[in-house]
């Protein structure tokens, strides 16, 4: 597959295709207070050492890949649980903020273990996302809905990778001002910026 998609990629689609795009497209980032404390979370989740405690081991910054998807990308932690047959693997996101209604963050944790089971040959079936500002640990079971929706949305966004354009903002206001690229974004001004619609009606007609 020639176009290879990061699996920290599926939540920035998910979140807000321009989002995606402006990141993944035009190679655009900008930090905040939310990303930064974002970065040295996984910064300290990912410098850790493999550890054995009981029946479970505990991998950290595991590579990912899936050819049949296109993925690629690296996880934050993998519980590996001896103390089943087959041996069970449980893959464990790390996010900063506090857990959400919508499945953003789900699909990310659900792409990784698609990749598990296409590299490793094992059935996943569940995982968990660990939430740093709530000190909250939520247990997510990969139900065929879920798989279904996660590769429904790696299809989406590879489909705009392809078409390397960029979308206008969401239509979500509460989405923006938590984004760091929101400067860069400008999206009231896109939204005030009829010129666009226009100019599409008049070749319409």
């Amino acid at each position: 597959m020639d176009d290879i998609l990061a699996v920290s990629a599926i939540q920035h689609y998910a979140y807000c295709p321009r989002q995606f795009a402006l990141i993944h497209i035009e190679q655009i980032w900008a930090d905040n207070r939310f990303t930064a404390e974002g970065q040295l979370l996984h910064q300290r989740v990912d410098g850790g050492e493999p550890e054995q405690r009981g029946n479970i081991r505990y991998e950290r910054a595991v590579l990912l890949n899936s050819q049949r998807l296109g993925l690629t990308g690296k996880m934050d932690l993998l519980e590996v649980d001896n103390n089943q047959v087959p041996v069970q693997l449980h893959p464990v996101e790390y996010k900063r903020g506090k857990s959400k209604i919508q499945d953003w963050d789900r699909f990310q944790l659900c792409a990784q273990a698609i990749c598990l089971e296409e590299m490793r040959g094992v059935c996943v079936e569940d995982g968990a996302i660990w939430y740093w500002e709530t000190r909250h640990r939520e247990s997510v079971v990969f139900t065929p809905v879920l798989r279904e929706k996660t590769e429904e949305v790696i299809s989406e966004a590879r489909k705009l990778l392809q078409e390397g354009k960029t979308p206008p903002p969401t239509n979500d206001r509460k989405r923006c001002k938590a984004c760091s690229l929101v400067d860069i974004c400008q999206p009231e001004i896109f939204r005030l910026d009829h010129s666009g619609h226009y100019i599409q009606e008049l070749f319409t007609e």
